[in-house]
């Protein structure tokens, strides 16, 4: 790991993403949080292009950070605008008109601990290379030991208040599910599509549809068509 820095592991998720981008020579990263098979929100961002990578994959459900979690290995794609298989529908077309050309996802494991993904990018298409695809694995590690280290002494079903600092969670969409869930008697990830989905469907920001959720503007009573007050 000829780049990587010998105070790298220090507890910070701001340093931490920085770090991953100076050892793997890309342009951006950011650290996704997630529970199940649902992302939770962004622990931490290295720009306002990494901050939108997070939030994309949070309201459309896909992208390399959700495949890599899932799959449990780096999901690899060096030329987002020219790929060899198309995968991200809905993620790419926003991803490339700010800028991404090429994006990694590394999945953030410890054994059975499953904590979530860490998301490269690159303005430039091109692969990473062998150096630089093991520094991200090692880094994916750090980061993974890091959070565990951070999250050890906080409270049940709290986050430690050292990754909360630069969290963006989301809480206002894990509320509107909640409500949604409980006005059509469905789980809670059948409540996030059917948010994810009405954002979708009317080219709206799924912030902005949870708002109107919680602030009891629109309702999901069951029927085609949510309610709106």
């Amino acid at each position: 790991m000829s780049r990587l820095m010998d105070g790298v592991v220090e507890l910070d998720t701001e340093r931490l993403c920085h770090a991953c981008v100076e050892a793997t020579g890309t342009t951006g990263a950011g650290i996704m949080i997630m529970s199940g098979d649902m992302p939770t929100g962004s622990l931490q961002t290295t720009n306002d292009v990494s901050a939108l990578i997070e939030e994309l994959q949070f309201a459309l459900s896909e992208g390399p950070c959700l495949d890599s979690f899932r799959e449990r290995r780096p999901v690899l794609e060096p030329d987002l605008e020219h790929p060899a298989s198309v995968r991200w529908m809905a993620f790419s077309g926003p991803a490339l008109e700010a800028g991404v050309r090429a994006i990694f996802g590394f999945p953030l494991h410890l054994g059975e601990a499953r904590l979530g993904a860490l998301n490269l990018y690159r303005d430039s298409p091109g692969p990473l290379s062998a150096e630089q695809l093991a520094d991200a694995v090692a880094m994916a590690d750090i980061v993974t030991r890091s959070i565990i280290v951070m999250q050890a002494d906080a409270s049940p079903g709290q986050l430690a208040l050292e990754l909360e600092a630069g969290a963006d969670l989301e809480l206002v969409v894990h509320q509107a599910s909640g409500m949604v869930a409980a006005q059509l008697g469905v789980s809670a990830a059948q409540a996030m599509i059917r948010l994810q989905a009405y954002a979708f469907g009317n080219d709206r920001q799924l912030r902005d549809v949870a708002t109107d959720v919680v602030a009891r503007r629109l309702r999901f009573d069951g029927s085609d068509e949510p309610v709106q007050s």
